[in-house]
């Protein structure tokens, strides 16, 4: 089975370069949509501005149930930005002749070293060196000894459960639609595609919560247990 074909494979078909366009344009869209969202705000929005407010009211409940508004709305802009991006990078795989940045694995890994590395840097910032590595002893002193290695291995695991499982769901996602069009070149199934593009929203979904879940368990230390 062939690789998937590209219009910028056309220009190269270097991994890099592939990875680099299709990553330059969903950065792209992504800038697009918030320039069109604030290019004209109305107190009643319409058109991008409304879709954009609904989105972010969205991502803020969804914090919301995880560590309160307060601390959702600080945030937001993190996880927002995070979960547009991956949404967008998701749903250009979709399109026949572009690929996902999403389905390579330089993309996913950054971004799940970007959240690692955010999330611990905020709760040694919120409570402290010494707090924030107490917490990892959990909640039993003579139990330490065990702990504090568990929770580093566990920690250091999300940067794989982040980066393989959005990578690992894309992929698939790319190579069934490889098939497919293999299959049916002319006439494209509009159910496989329906999956395909709810399957690209549930996994920023899926980015944006654990974003969340790791954020929240950083900073509020004293309701984690």
């Amino acid at each position: 089975m062939g690789d998937l074909f590209t219009f910028f494979g056309l220009v190269s078909h270097d991994h890099a370069f592939i990875f680099m366009t299709h990553m330059l344009l969903a950065a792209a869209i992504v800038l697009l949509l918030a320039k069109m969202a604030m290019s004209s705000l109305r107190v009643v929005p319409t058109g991008v501005q409304n879709v954009m407010e609904a989105y972010l009211g969205g991502v803020l409940a969804m914090g919301a149930d995880v560590m309160g508004k307060e601390e959702a709305r600080r945030y937001l802009p993190l996880v927002a930005t995070i979960g547009l991006f991956v949404g967008i990078a998701n749903l250009i795989g979709i399109i026949p002749g572009f690929e996902s940045p999403s389905a390579f694995l330089d993309f996913t890994l950054a971004l799940a070293l970007v959240v690692f590395v955010y999330y611990n840097y905020e709760g040694i910032r919120r409570n402290g060196v010494i707090a924030y590595f107490k917490h990892f002893m959990g909640p039993v002193w003579w139990l330490a000894w065990l702990m504090f290695p568990i929770e580093i291995v566990s920690h250091i695991s999300r940067i794989i459960s982040l980066s393989f499982r959005l990578f690992g769901n894309v992929k698939g996602d790319d190579m069934f639609l490889m098939v497919l069009l293999m299959l049916a070149p002319w006439l494209l199934p509009m159910i496989p595609f329906a999956l395909l593009t709810f399957m690209a929203f549930l996994q920023a979904f899926i980015f944006m919560m654990l974003t969340y879940v790791y954020l929240g368990g950083a900073v509020l230390l004293h309701d984690e247990h």
